[in-house]
């Protein structure tokens, strides 16, 4: 039967199941997990659902109503809906880890062994819980859940193992405590680590044992006097005589000194200045008083008890320690005075007086005064200054300054900064121009809305106040920018231009009659300057007859006979156009003034008459003008192209009238231009000054990017008229036409004053009291920036840009006033006292101290508390000398020494009253009246101590305001010194000052810091000639290297093979710039000769020149390669030389152009016509000549053809910045050719490219460092290992191919060696009880002097306490001194306790060598000494400390032992007890069962008998030892075993481990031959077997090598003798 279950489902109990199923199954309900919190809104009033099922028990799901609905668990709730904002609310609260508990052990009921290797594992849990953040209070855990996942709640822990307490190892014994009897000698330890998780606790730390020197003679001392200590300081019970009180009330000291000084004054009357000087010593005696409320002293008593013990500790009467005289009993001493205080005062203001949440929170401080300072041990003062954070309140709380970083103006843009140290340029930096370097100056200032208010308005030249830099957060702006200089553009013109016509100076006012003839020439690249920077550019000469208006020739028309003739004289007619004085074409009708060409008269050749060539053109005039000596010529040549008929035809002319010459340029050589001066500066245009004065004094207002409008101004300039060759010649010469302007209008540059911030506040002056080290004066500074420099005659700035003053800080020191008089215990008291004397004896004494200022003002004593040292002492024991003692004086200071060594030095003093004449006190031997000593021999000598500074150069001033240094230039290399410290010893070898070596300090060495040095490269070579002449080419130019780069300079580009960089630009070659020019043809040369025609086939010649080509004609020659190979003319001719009579034809004219494009389909001609007409019945040659067009033969294609971009080509005086890159248009042909620019400008080809552009070549910028710092403070105020260091800083980067930043940023040297003065206290004496045995007594202790070289590991050394003298008077920084305590010293039989031990090493809880989670302890004990065996048992319990410590030692703890003893050792050498593993004692008889009896045994910490070393054990069945026997030794040879020549294979078991002898070379292997049963194992006979074969072999190879064939008898004697065999082991493993 089963049950039936609601799974968050159980079946109802009815007729369906059995009685007993329901009587005994249970039917719960089940339920599944509840969905996620659904809701419309954050927070609580979310709901949840989950799934209710019924289930039977076994697991299957059944109907609902099998199970109780009344028992139907809810299927939905209220949750509470998280969002994503809640994270902030909630979060998970951690509890503390609770104490580790052991885990409770899984197996049957073991017990668990008893030792603890490493501790026992534990379980640590914690509560953790979700907490509302704002309160603490208690939250869903699903809330916390839904963000994060629960921390966990226990984790692993180690308990460690219980720990016993380690002691030490005894110290020896004490001597007998009794000379004579039976006494004790006691043997102590000390505590070295306490008992921790349960270990034993401490044992005894005092062993005891009877001793007895020898029987005693005589009765023993039995009683001895013990002082007890001090009581409380009281006051008498009375009121003491007048003449010993303390003091009095300070009503009635008043009218006490009242009346004396009435009494003084009617003894007798004093002088004024006498008076006065009476009245400013009793102002002083009064400061000396002590009648401030903050002192109060009284002087009071204090008694002590006396009193009598036997040995045995009982007391007993005084009566019976007769034998001593008792000390005193009573002391005078300060009433103790606690410290004083009122109540706090009321808080200061905050020192934040903004609002800003970002700025850290301020601070508010209270005080409290001191109404009573502490006297006679009395409580410290507390702390009398409290302060706590705070924000300031209110709404008129200003919101708090912001600081930004402010920028000086750009400087002037520099290029020399980019330019190499070694670059020749840099002698001359006038012109220089491109990329170049300004810099800035940064500074801080309190951001606010007026900071822009110097910038808007320019009158007001107020501007921000700078504060100190530190104030400024963020990003320092560049002080550093590449800028560009522009470069100017030079001048260039065109060659001059052909002279023109004889013309008017003005054509439309012809009145002056004077004429000119110009030429002119353009500008074809515009100046910076404008045009005034250009040569002049207009050339006139004086001529006779000018006119505005002239016929131009353009040609002939054909020779037409006369009278209608076929041939003879004719005419021909001139083709002319009408030009302007401009040479522009113009209507004819302008030039009906002008004589038109005439008609030229010419000859038709008839058929036998000789026929002339047409004349050629008119060749280049040889002068450009015509003087006495020089005259222009030109000439014009013919040629014969057909002789005569002999009679009947014109004959032809000689040679000479073959050519004809004329003047030319009939002008005389006088040529006038105009000259300009350069303008000059751009002065007030007064003629102007009223319509701009509202400008000029107005406020400037910026009409482009930095260029202000400012007033208008006037340059001139002078304009001479110059003759060529001659100069200056008067203005009428020139014309007046061309003339250039002589005045101009301009802007005046406008002013800038001077702009600079106000000074920063005063620097805070420091606010210790302490004096500088060096001895000087404190100093406050502040400063000021040029924010905008003068120019234009504007205000210049101030000389002062930095200001220092000392500082007067307001300091304090304590005054100490005069020590009062001895005040004793009253009379009444102490005269029960034995031996005691009225008036004398030993009393105290107080004096007043002051707190006063620098000038000596009194202030408030609680600015000394908190400023100044420590109070200095206010009270001191004195001694009232009684009737018969010896009184004296001081001991003077000691004579001084002549020299050291030399002499002796003494000091003096003496005796004071009647002590001059008491007999005792003139007894040298007691109280000696002087002292001499040697003179002190000081002897020092010098040690040069640490290592070398770094080389560092002399400091120089630095040029620049913004103090920044280029990398490499002359103040950061060269000669420098490296120092290495002198130390000063004395002949103790003390550190003494420096200065008694006659040292400053230092061993000063030159040293050298290498400049850098750049690539240097020798200068630009001339530019190449273009590489074509007509077209586009290239032209280069080349540099070479002169010097690698070293030591950090500049690289070099990138060189060639040969060590060359080169520079190659695109160029263009005008193509008629060179021309072929051809002679006349030469007469003709007839081959086959017909001497009566002369006529028939023959040669003409020709010379054909290239000629540079210009505006006047062809002129020089130059090289043929420059002109084009294919259109050069031929230089010879053969052709068929007309015979009389037959027809002449003309020169072939040019051929026609083909028609585009070329197709193949088109043709081109070329004509001829008849100069002479055959004969009837002959008739004229073919005089057209017709040919096809084809491609690339005749008929050519033409394209623009654009080339590559140039390099980046700058200024000839720039290095780097914008330059320009160009690139060139070609016309090329379709064959290749590059032809020149018209041929595709008369097809009309589109040009669409850019020819130039901008371009940047990269600044070289070197690394530029700032200032060294200033040295910084030594790194320790005195010793050997001092430095002081600067640093500099990257103020710019190097860029491109500067001069990278160097390593080194930073520099060191060393500190002047001081030596290590501190004050430090002497070993406590013995406890001292003074006249009697035992009791409770005083120890002192001294504050002495001690020099050192500042090494941890070096005491000191003592010296006089006046070099210490300008110290604190503290110890280890303990300012408390303590030089007197009080301590018991134990009487005879006294049981008592030790001092405390010194703290013991530092230590950890570890296992296995790791520090645990547990704080390190060092502890202390007090052991107990005993003097009499009676009284051990009145003895007190040791007592030991502990307390934590860091950085805690592991060690480790371990019995060590030899043949017979054992002990305990821990790992750092020391013998303790305690601490070592309680079992298994090495050699310990009875730890093995049964005991390790066996020869060459021992039993082993695993409490097993186990065979020493080189023997092996023999077992047992029963596994008991049997015997250890001996194993077998291989020796193994080692390297340095040199007879060694076998190596020997063995077997090695990886899994033993290997051992090593002492003493033993080499390595040795143990093999065990024998098993556990005592018998040989296996391989042992295995190995025999192999051993056994290998012998056979070895002896068979041997007589086989020395078998000899011829003798055998012998060979069988030699077999008998066997050689020594060496084996050559190669490692193989099977060998």
């Amino acid at each position: 039967a089963g049950g039936i279950k609601f799974s968050s489902t159980g079946p109802e109990c009815g007729n369906s199941l059995p009685a007993l199923a329901c009587s005994h199954v249970p039917v719960p309900l089940s339920s599944g997990p509840w969905g996620r919190c659904m809701g419309s809104e954050c927070g609580p009033g979310g709901s949840q659902s989950r799934a209710v099922w019924c289930a039977h028990v076994e697991g299957w799901t059944t109907l609902p109503t099998n199970c109780l609905q009344s028992v139907r668990p809810a299927n939905q709730q209220s949750c509470f809906r998280v969002c994503d904002w809640h994270r902030e609310l909630y979060d998970w609260r951690l509890g503390d880890w609770n104490r580790c508990a052991p885990v409770a052990p899984r197996g049957g009921g073991g017990v668990r062994s008893g030792a603890c290797p490493r501790g026992e594992e534990g379980i640590q849990t914690r509560e953790v819980s979700c907490v509302l953040k704002a309160d603490g209070s208690p939250a869903d855990d699903a809330i916390c859940e839904y963000f994060e996942p629960r921390p966990r709640l226990e984790q692993a822990c180690l308990i460690p193992c219980p720990r016993d307490c380690v002691v030490s190892r005894f110290s020896p014994w004490t001597a007998c405590s009794k000379t004579c009897g039976l006494g004790l000698q006691n043997r102590i330890r000390s505590v070295l680590a306490p008992p921790i998780f349960g270990g034993q606790a401490c044992p005894n730390l005092t062993e005891f044992r009877t001793c007895a020197p020898r029987p005693c003679e005589g009765r023993e001392m039995l009683f001895n006097l013990r002082v007890g200590g001090w009581g409380e300081c009281g006051l008498p019970p009375s009121l003491p005589e007048a003449s010993e009180a303390p003091s009095l009330p300070p009503a009635q000291r008043v009218a006490r000194q009242a009346r004396r000084r009435k009494s003084k004054e009617r003894k007798g009357a004093k002088d004024p200045e006498t008076h006065e000087l009476i009245k400013s010593k009793r102002n002083r005696n009064r400061l000396n008083r002590q009648e401030s409320n903050l002192w109060s002293i009284e002087v009071g008593y204090r008694a002590r008890q006396v009193v009598c013990v036997h040995r045995n500790g009982s007391t007993v009467p005084l009566s019976q320690c007769p034998h001593w005289s008792l000390p005193d009993m009573h002391q005078s001493c300060l009433m103790r005075k606690d410290c004083a205080i009122n109540e706090w005062g009321q808080w200061g203001p905050c020192s934040k007086t903004c609002a800003d949440p970002s700025v850290p929170m301020g601070t508010r401080i209270r005080t409290r005064q001191v109404q009573q300072l502490p006297v006679g041990g009395g409580a410290e003062c507390p702390q009398l200054e409290d302060s706590q954070p705070c924000e300031p309140l209110g709404d008129s709380v200003p919101p708090c300054a912001t600081y930004t970083w402010r920028t000086t103006e750009w400087g002037e843009c520099r290029v020399d900064t980019l330019l190499s140290q070694q670059d020749r340029r840099r002698g001359n930096q006038t012109g220089l121009c491109g990329g170049g370097l300004q810099t800035r100056e940064v500074y801080c200032v309190q951001a606010n809305a007026e900071l822009l208010s110097y910038l808007s308005n320019n009158q007001d030249k107020a501007a921000s106040q700078p504060v100190d830099s530190k104030l400024c957060v963020g990003s320092v702006p560049s002080t550093s920018q590449l800028c560009h200089i522009s470069c100017p553009i030079e001048c260039e013109v065109s060659p001059w231009g052909a002279w023109g016509p004889c013309t008017f100076e003005n054509c439309n006012d012809q009145s002056v009659k004077k004429g000119f003839k110009f030429r002119r020439r353009k500008i074809t690249n515009y100046p910076t300057g404008g045009e005034g920077d250009c040569p002049h550019l207009v050339e006139a000469i004086p001529c006779e007859e000018p006119s505005c208006f002239d016929w131009q020739l353009l040609k002939l028309g054909q020779c037409v006979p006369d009278e209608d003739m076929d041939c003879g004289p004719g005419t021909q007619l001139p083709q002319a156009r009408c030009l302007n004085s401009d040479g522009k074409e113009v209507n004819k009708e302008l030039c009906a003034d002008a004589v038109f060409p005439p008609s030229v008269p010419c000859v038709v050749p008839c058929p036998k008459d000789c026929v002339l060539s047409p004349w050629t053109p008119w060749s280049t005039c040889s002068q450009t003008c015509s003087s006495k000596t020089a005259e222009g010529k030109q000439m014009r040549t013919r040629a014969i192209l057909a002789y005569n008929a002999g009679e009947g035809g014109t004959i032809c002319p000689n040679t000479s009238a073959l050519q004809e010459m004329r003047n030319c340029n009939e002008h005389a050589c006088i040529v006038y231009h105009w000259q300009t001066g350069p303008w000059g500066p751009c002065t007030e245009d007064t003629s102007v000054t009223t319509l701009n004065s509202t400008t000029t004094g107005s406020k400037i207002t910026p009409s482009g990017p930095d260029k202000p409008s400012c007033a208008m101004g006037m340059q001139t300039r002078k304009v001479i008229c110059v003759k060529v060759n001659v100069g200056q010649v008067p203005p009428k010469k020139c014309p007046d036409g061309p003339r250039p302007a002589s005045v101009r209008p301009c802007v005046l540059p406008c002013k800038k004053d001077c702009i600079v911030t106000p000074f920063s506040e005063w620097m805070a002056c420091p606010t210790s009291c302490e004096p500088v080290a060096s001895g000087q004066k404190s100093k406050q500074s502040r400063f000021r920036v040029i924010i905008q420099k003068p120019a234009n005659g504007g205000l210049d700035c101030p000389e002062v840009l930095y200001e220092e003053k000392d500082c007067h800080a307001v300091l304090f020191r304590w005054k100490t006033h005069k020590w009062r008089r001895c005040q004793l215990v009253p009379w009444s008291i102490r005269q029960q006292s034995m031996g005691a004397q009225e008036g004398c004896g030993a009393g105290l004494q107080t004096r007043a101290v002051s707190c006063r200022q620098l000038d000596g003002s009194v202030t408030d004593i609680g600015q000394c508390l908190k400023f100044a040292s420590s109070m200095p002492a206010i009270n001191q024991p004195c001694q009232l000398p009684c009737r018969d003692d010896c009184q004296l004086t001081n001991w003077s200071k000691f004579s001084p020494c002549t020299a050291d060594c030399v002499g002796v030095r003494t000091r003096r003093r003496a005796l004071v009253g009647k002590s001059k004449k008491r007999d005792k006190c003139k007894n040298s031997q007691m109280y000696p009246l002087s002292e001499t000593q040697y003179c002190p021999c000081n002897k020092y000598n010098a040690q040069p101590v640490g290592n070398w500074s770094d080389c560092i150069l002399p400091d120089g001033r630095l040029e620049s305001a913004l103090a920044m240094r280029v990398q490499g230039d002359g103040r950061e290399c060269g000669q420098g010194y490296r120092y290495q410290a002198m130390a000063c010893y004395d002949q103790d070898n003390r550190l003494v000052e420096t200065s008694r070596c006659n040292s400053h300090g230092y061993i000063e060495e030159a040293c050298i810091i290498p400049c850098p040095s750049d690539c240097k490269l020798s200068e630009w070579s001339n530019w190449s000639r273009c590489s074509k002449s007509c077209g586009s080419g290239v032209k280069v130019r080349s540099k070479w290297l002169r010097e690698k780069p070293y030591n950090g300079g500049r690289p070099c580009p990138k060189l060639d093979h040969i060590n060359q960089v080169y520079e190659v630009v695109p160029c263009v070659s005008d193509c008629s710039q060179y021309v072929w020019v051809a002679e006349p043809w030469s007469m003709w040369k007839v081959s086959n000769v017909d001497l009566k025609e002369n006529c028939g086939e023959g040669v003409q010649t020709r010379k054909v020149r290239c000629m540079l080509n210009t505006v006047d004609g062809p002129t020089d020659a130059v090289e043929d390669y420059l002109c084009d190979p294919e259109e050069m003319p031929a230089g010879t001719r053969e052709s068929r030389l007309p015979c009389p009579e037959d027809c002449v034809l003309s020169d072939w004219s040019p051929w026609t152009p083909c028609e585009l494009p070329c197709s193949g389909r088109g043709d081109r001609q070329r004509t001829a016509y008849a100069l002479r007409l055959p004969k009837e019945g002959r008739e004229c040659p073919k005089s057209m000549e017709t040919e096809p067009c084809l491609l690339n033969r005749n008929c050519y294609h033409y394209s623009y053809n654009i080339t590559d971009w140039s390099t980046c080509q700058l200024s000839a005086n720039a290095v780097c910045g914008i330059g320009r890159k160009t690139r060139m248009l070609d016309c090329v042909r379709s064959d290749g050719k590059s032809v020149d620019l018209k041929f595709c400008e008369e097809l009309g080809l589109e040009r669409k490219w850019q020819m130039n552009a901008s371009c940047t070549v990269e600044c070289p910028v070197n690394c530029q460092l700032s200032e060294w710092s200033a040295w910084t403070e030594c790194s320790q105020t005195c010793g050997l290992e001092g430095r002081m260091s600067r640093r500099r800083s990257v103020v710019q980067a190097s860029r491109g191919d500067g001069r990278p930043c160097p390593a080194q940023m930073e520099q060191w040297k060393p500190c002047p060696v001081r030596p290590c003065y501190r004050w430090n206290y002497s070993q406590w004496s013995e406890c001292r009880v003074e006249d009697v045995v035992c009791g409770e007594g005083r120890r002192f202790r001294n504050l002495s002097c001690f020099v050192s070289d500042g090494s941890r590991d070096v005491p000191g050394s003592l010296v006089e306490e006046e070099l210490c003298a300008g110290l604190e008077a503290a110890v280890d920084g303990d300012k408390n001194i303590i030089l007197e305590e009080a301590c018991t010293l134990p009487c005879p039989g006294d049981c008592y306790l030790m001092e405390w031990s010194d703290w013991s090493p530092c230590q950890s809880v570890c296992v296995k060598g790791q520090r645990l989670d547990f704080s390190a302890v060092q502890v202390r004990s007090r052991a107990v000494v005993a003097q009499e065996p009676e009284n051990i048992a009145q003895c007190p319990e040791q007592e030991w400390q502990s307390r934590p410590c860091p950085d805690g030692e592991c060690f480790e703890y371990k019995w060590v032992s030899t043949t017979r003893l054992v002990w305990c050792e821990r790992s750092d050498g020391t013998n303790v007890t305690g601490g070592c593993p309680p079992t298994s004692l090495p050699g310990v008889e009875g730890s093995c069962d049964p005991p390790c009896d066996k020869p060459r045994s021992f039993c082993s910490e695993e409490s097993l008998c186990m065979c020493e070393e080189g023997y092996t054990e023999v077992v047992s069945p029963e596994g008991l030892l049997e015997q250890c026997a001996e194993i077998p030794v291989l020796e193994i040879p080692t390297a340095g075993d040199r007879n060694a020549d076998v190596k020997t294979s063995r077997a090695v078991d990886p899994t033993a481990p290997t051992t090593e002898q002492p003493g033993r070379p080499g390595r040795t292997w143990y093999l065990q031959p024998f098993g556990p049963d005592g018998k040989l194992k296996t391989w042992v006979y295995g190995v025999a077997a192999g051993v056994f074969v290998l012998l056979v072999f070895i002896v068979s190879m041997i007589y086989l090598a020395c078998k000899k064939p011829k003798k055998p008898q012998r060979r069988q004697n030699n077999n008998n003798r066997l050689k020594p065999l060496t084996l050559a082991y190669d490692g193989d493993a099977d060998m």
